[in-house]
């Protein structure tokens, strides 16, 4: 520190920290981003000054690199000891372009594709499953049984859904249990050790008040739009579920996302088709009542989830309460956001319930600006 001499790090000395350093890494996500080796090489010399490289533009572009090798290869020992969530990737690249097929954490999923526990194979948990569609034919379904054999056929339920992504319809066959609200909350509790309820909805009340402050702002179109909502909500309201459904419709359309696709509605006297919708949320309201698309259908007889074109969940009561658990599914099914919502999903996942890169799309940035003003 005082003569400014950088060490000249022995290769048995670089070894050892770059071991330590790719069992760290491991620990918080098996394929880190580019970003992120920038980040823990840059840490590196900033907790250990005398690593700085003098020949390097920032000091430790070397280490970067060094990084990335050691743990590339960290993850090939973990191949061939057989660990699930880099096995799953063996040989993928061969012939392919570059990240290809790579079967990864998309969204910040801590235990996205387990191991077996310990004294169990595949066999012993496909009885487990079996066991499980046997207990949801019944009337009144036995809770306690349901959690325990959905936590311990967690691994095969992953490697089902991770390797071979089936359609929606074949996992309600083989999973019916995973379509329940218990178990939604309970399997993204499983990936991300976080109360998806809980944190969805504290923190979607805690923008609220900005929220419509922002939707009062805004001009033009947009701005025409978001006033139809806030019409129907009145200031004074203490109806919560009213305020948190004018939000979650007004997010996507200041985020610039094309909803009317996905917030479906229908009379609760007709048998509605979705067979071409691939995701929604469809609002079945009283016969008596409006359909109009910018009506937020506040009394409405129920709310359901569409998946793949068919009904996967009903009976949901309002809104918000279904967009929660769909946020969910998505995790739950390993499901690509959809298209038409995909500012206002990743809106959910990084700011409402921060998971993910601390940096932003530009849309989603200057969003979280404007609500912390």
């Amino acid at each position: 520190m005082r003569d400014k001499t950088y060490l000249q790090v022995p290769r048995d000395m670089k070894h050892e920290i770059l071991e330590k350093l790719a069992e760290a890494i491991y620990s918080f996500k098996a394929y880190p981003s580019d970003q992120e080796f920038n980040d823990v090489a840059t840490a590196l010399i900033q907790k250990h000054p005398c690593l700085i490289e003098p020949g390097s533009a920032n000091g430790c572009n070397g280490w970067k690199n060094s990084i990335k090798f050691k743990m590339g290869n960290y993850r090939t020992k973990l191949r061939r000891a057989g660990c699930t969530d880099v096995a799953v990737n063996e040989r993928k690249r061969k012939g392919q372009a570059p990240h290809t097929s790579i079967k990864r954490p998309k969204r910040f999923e801590i235990n996205f594709l387990p191991n077996f526990p310990d004294g169990e194979d595949e066999t012993s948990i496909e009885s487990k499953r079996k066991e499980l569609v046997e207990e949801m034919r019944k009337r009144h379904p036995t809770a306690a049984l349901i959690t325990k054999n959905m936590d311990s056929t967690f691994a095969l339920r992953r490697r089902e859904l991770v390797n071979l992504e089936p359609p929606v319809k074949d996992t309600m066959e083989r999973w019916p249990a995973l379509f329940t609200e218990g178990q939604i909350l309970a399997e993204f509790c499983r990936l991300s050790s976080k109360n998806l309820n809980t944190e969805f909805f504290k923190e979607l009340d805690k923008y609220t008040p900005r929220f419509f402050e922002i939707f009062k702002s805004k001009g033009g179109s947009v701005g025409q739009k978001l006033q139809k909502y806030l019409q129907q909500v009145r200031p004074e309201s203490t109806d919560i579920t009213a305020k948190r459904t004018a939000v979650l419709r007004g997010l996507p359309v200041i985020l610039g996302d094309e909803n009317t696709d996905f917030f479906k509605t229908c009379f609760d006297c007709e048998d509605p088709d979705m067979s071409h919708t691939p995701i929604g949320i469809l609002t079945i309201i009283p016969e008596d009542r409006q359909a109009s698309p910018d009506s937020l259908h506040l009394e409405s007889s129920g709310t359901a989830i569409i998946l793949e074109g068919r009904i996967v969940m009903d009976d949901l009561g309002n809104l918000p309460h279904a967009m929660c658990l769909l946020f969910g599914l998505t995790y739950a099914l390993n499901l690509e956001y959809p298209q038409q919502l995909k500012y206002t999903f990743d809106f959910i996942q990084r700011v409402l319930l921060s998971l993910g890169h601390k940096s932003l799309k530009p849309k989603i940035q200057s969003l979280k600006n404007l609500l912390m003003q």
